[in-house]
């Protein structure tokens, strides 16, 4: 709970049992939860936060760059606290999405680079298709 502190307060922050609570949910998850899963998950240990807190503290979380928002082709946007780029991977039968670990994703915008007239900061690449849990089904 410290270092969350001191990284809300790094950022400047007000550290409030809200902020610290969607931000240790977010270390804590490989889940990238939206804002209603996290208000769901929190709700029963933090019952006076509101959804609109969660929305708010998830908007100047993204905002200082201590969460990534993810896009994945739903009607809210999903949420990750590994800020670093890198690609996800989405299953269209249950809507899990998870981190997808290949360097050699990565390579390839870097030979992409001398092709272009274009500086890149980050790619955000999404794979869509089945999970394993979802194709046993």
């Amino acid at each position: 709970m410290k270092e969350t502190a001191q990284s809300l307060r790094e950022k400047g922050l007000k550290v409030t049992p809200q902020r610290i609570a969607v931000y240790n949910m977010l270390m804590s998850t490989h889940e990238h939860p939206n804002a209603e899963m996290i208000y769901k998950a929190l709700e029963p240990s933090n019952p006076t936060m509101s959804l609109a807190t969660v929305y708010k503290t998830l908007d100047s979380f993204k905002q200082l760059g201590l969460v990534q928002e993810l896009n994945v082709g739903e009607s809210s946007s999903r949420y990750d606290a590994v800020v670093r780029c890198h690609p996800h991977t989405v299953c269209k039968v249950c809507g899990k999405v998870e981190d997808l670990q290949k360097t050699e994703l990565t390579e390839v915008t870097k030979k992409l680079v001398p092709d272009l007239d274009f500086d890149i900061d980050c790619e955000q690449l999404i794979l869509y298709g089945t999970c394993g849990a979802c194709r046993k089904k």
